[in-house]
């Protein structure tokens, strides 16, 4: 009896206490819902104005464009070899892994079809080809592997950065991933983001310093540069590592020129945490961020540089906590800041994630897959890429280029770049878990296509 009165009580309690909260928590709600439904009209406001002024050329950016490929027929095995080991089914990723796959020229066309700027092509002129070798202005492949675009407002010219990886791929030991010695990073220059000038390698690699951390036989990853207005300077950070991945650091690089040479400075563990896949943000008011992948890919951390950007303040936030992303693009749209990351699977392609936040030190969620078209093996792949940096076009609202590597394990320098359009701005498929029921977020939608070009062509 004693405890049905304590209960009693205590319902009592609390449904007084409901009472007087429920006012309030429905205000809540309707604050909810009306911001959001603000929010949604600000997104099609903006397509709205794009699809004025290029609606035919726009739209068929968003149009959803299949892929019909088929898996090969298994090759035959020996009756004996079958009983001994049975095979399991082959998959497309094996298909995309094995150099001598019937399907080898689907995922990595040969030069016959490579997209050469020097040309006159005539209608296929400014058109991206994702997949396909691409040409710079000297007739050879780019090579800008897990780059990124800085686009300067000094020169009013396109910088793309990336990995130069134009050398033998080996493994250093049985069990190491495959590679390329550091070469440098380069850089190339556009006007357009069609037509690229190689403009040579702007970090060189330290060729017999062993103790140097630009060493030939350690690791340069995902080198990323932006400005600064206040110093001048133009700043890169990259990771850092050796062959065995165990130094998982920072590196940090200046040049007065986008186009170097740039000084290397130093190396470091950001916040005292070991650092792997890594990108930069320059947020609208000048301050830029550091994200990088740590605690062994597990978490995302995130915290602001300093106001001349060679080194990371002591604030930090770990995001995306246990959920093991790498590959961190980040770009912000009508105030929401977004990330798309990938999982960690090595060279192996795997499912891209959208992430939002309205605050770039979070919290943030994860508010599902991007990929639309191709088919479903492409959109759980992300087209058989992975990606690297999400390019803002002026004058575009709500338009975005997708930058991915499409990686060549067996034979590195041969990677592929797959550029597709983002667009921001249509309802999620799915209602996030924490948003009380109510969209808040736009859809960030990634679209397959074999061609296309952007819509002031």
């Amino acid at each position: 009896m004693r405890v049905k009165n304590k209960f009693k009580e205590s319902f009592i309690l609390h449904c007084n206490a409901g009472g007087r909260l429920f006012p309030l928590v429905v205000g809540c709600l309707l604050f909810l819902h009306l911001f959001s439904f603000a929010h949604q009209r600000n997104a099609q406001s903006g397509e709205t104005h794009l699809s004025t002024n290029q609606r035919t050329q726009f739209s068929i950016l968003e149009k959803v464009e299949e892929e019909n490929i088929q898996l090969p027929q298994p090759r035959k095995r020996s009756t004996r070899a079958a009983k001994r080991k049975p095979k399991r089914p082959t998959t497309f990723i094996d298909e995309f892994l094995d150099e001598s796959s019937q399907l080898r020229n689907v995922f990595f066309p040969d030069q016959r079809t490579a997209v050469d700027s020097r040309k006159e092509n005539g209608n296929d002129t400014y058109y991206y080809h994702p997949g396909r070798i691409w040409l710079d202005t000297e007739g050879n492949p780019i090579q800008a592997h897990g780059g990124g675009i800085l686009y300067d407002l000094r020169t009013k010219m396109h910088y793309w950065y990336g990995e130069y990886k134009d050398g033998p791929t080996y493994h250093a030991h049985k069990k190491g991933a495959a590679r390329v010695d550091v070469i440098g990073v380069s850089c190339y220059s556009s006007k357009d983001l069609w037509t690229w000038k190689n403009e040579g390698i702007v970090l060189a690699a330290e060729e017999k310093n062993e103790t140097h951390d630009l060493y030939k036989l350690n690791v340069l990853e995902r080198p990323k540069v932006i400005h600064n207005e206040k110093t001048g300077k133009y700043v890169m950070w990259m990771h850092i590592d050796d062959a065995n991945y165990t130094k998982a650091s920072v590196g940090v690089a200046i040049s007065e020129l986008p186009t170097g040479p740039f000084n290397y400075l130093y190396s470091k563990r950001p916040h005292g945490y070991d650092s792997r896949d890594m990108t930069l943000f320059k947020d609208d008011d000048g301050v830029a961020y550091l994200i990088y992948s740590s605690e062994h890919n597990k978490d995302l951390h995130i915290g602001p540089l300093n106001e001349e950007y060679i080194d990371a303040t002591e604030s930090m936030r770990k995001i995306l906590i246990g959920q093991h992303r790498e590959a961190p693009a980040l770009f912000k749209h009508q105030g929401t800041y977004y990330m798309i990351t990938s999982g960690c699977t090595s060279w192996s392609p795997n499912e891209a994630l959208v992430h939002a936040s309205e605050s770039i030190m979070g919290p943030w969620e994860t508010i599902g897959n991007p990929c639309i078209g191709g088919n479903k093996i492409f959109r759980l792949t992300t087209f058989f890429a992975q990606g690297t940096f999400v390019v803002p076009l002026s004058g575009v609202p709500g338009l975005f280029i997708f930058m991915a590597d499409r990686w060549n394990p067996a034979d590195l320098k041969d990677s592929r770049y797959v550029w597709l359009p983002l667009t921001v701005g249509r309802p999620l498929d799915h209602r996030p878990e924490y948003s009380f029921g109510l969209p808040l977020w736009s859809r960030v939608s990634i679209y397959w296509h074999k061609k296309w070009r952007l819509p002031y062509r």
